[in-house]
């Protein structure tokens, strides 16, 4: 049986990507020393690493397909195929000094910068012309300043651990999120490219779920036109007439986020027994 070789990241990525890939029909199970876990999919052999390796993995060809986040593909340099953006686990890259400091002509002494990122760090502090050291680390980037750095360049989902360490964002370098890559030569095997395209499919599907429902209701005959024009759905509504002829069944498909306000406008406008449904996957 062929087999499309896959790359999952372990730790913080884990949980949502293994998420994704059950919600799509694909169970991996795994615990935190196990790094060959088992795959829900025989046409899949997968092995977990740490998302720093993943791109350059992917492009040397010892796996197919892998996920990572955008920024470890830029630092890694790693020339892979994007197939898709997942926009899971979203962060920031920053640059980042003390609160004291901001505002200080920090190009007028030589700093020592902290981070994890060499490549990215090095174009950035090259680019502005800073006078630097760099110094890499391996985690807890952090709490390096004050007495350890002048400035860190780092990744931020909500800012909070960079507050409580009183640190201020001087500069965005980069956004990033989890990113669906292949090895180019990949995608140029039919059978292969085959299955990174249903896998593409599946994936958008359950993330489009993701972000909508379903609503059903009743309306009167004369409110259908009324009713369907303030719909916000993907396509069309699906409209369908009641026993006896007793006005319309509408369903529609709509953005989580819209129902707030509309499930009370509908309701206002004459809609009854109105029912909200979850979605499992979404293909348009």
């Amino acid at each position: 049986m062929k087999k499309i070789k896959m790359v999952i990241p372990k730790g913080r990525i884990f949980k949502k990507v293994a998420e994704l890939l059950k919600d799509s029909g694909i169970e991996v199970k795994a615990n935190d020393r196990v790094y060959i876990p088992h795959i829900g999919d025989p046409e899949i052999e997968a092995k977990i690493m740490k998302p720093q390796n993943i791109a350059q993995l992917v492009e040397l060809g010892s796996h197919d397909v892998g996920f990572t986040g955008y920024d470890w593909v830029v630092e890694t340099q790693s020339k892979v195929q994007e197939i898709m953006d997942l926009g899971l686990d979203r962060v920031k890259i920053v640059a980042a000094v003390p609160c004291f400091m901001k505002g200080k002509k920090l190009k007028d002494q030589k700093m020592v910068v902290a981070s994890e990122y060499e490549h990215i760090s090095r174009q950035f502090l090259n680019k502005y012309q800073y006078d630097y050291l760099l110094l890499r680390t391996h985690g807890a980037t952090e709490a390096y300043p004050p007495q350890d750095a002048t400035m860190i360049i780092d990744n931020i989902s909500t800012g909070q651990t960079l507050k409580d360490h009183n640190l201020e964002i001087i500069h965005n370098l980069m956004d990033s999120s989890t990113r669906f890559i292949a090895n180019p030569q990949a995608m140029e095997d039919e059978w292969k490219k085959k299955k990174i395209d249903e896998l593409k499919m599946l994936f958008e599907a359950v993330l489009n779920a993701r972000s909508r429902v379903m609503l059903e209701m009743n309306v009167p005959a004369h409110k259908l036109e009324e009713i369907v024009n303030i719909l916000p759905c993907m396509r069309a509504p699906t409209v369908s007439t009641l026993y006896k002829g007793l006005g319309y069944a509408v369903k529609v498909a709509v953005k989580k986020e819209e129902t707030v306000k509309l499930i009370p406008l509908l309701k206002r406008m004459g809609a009854t027994d109105i029912l909200e449904t979850e979605f499992k996957k979404v293909i348009a």
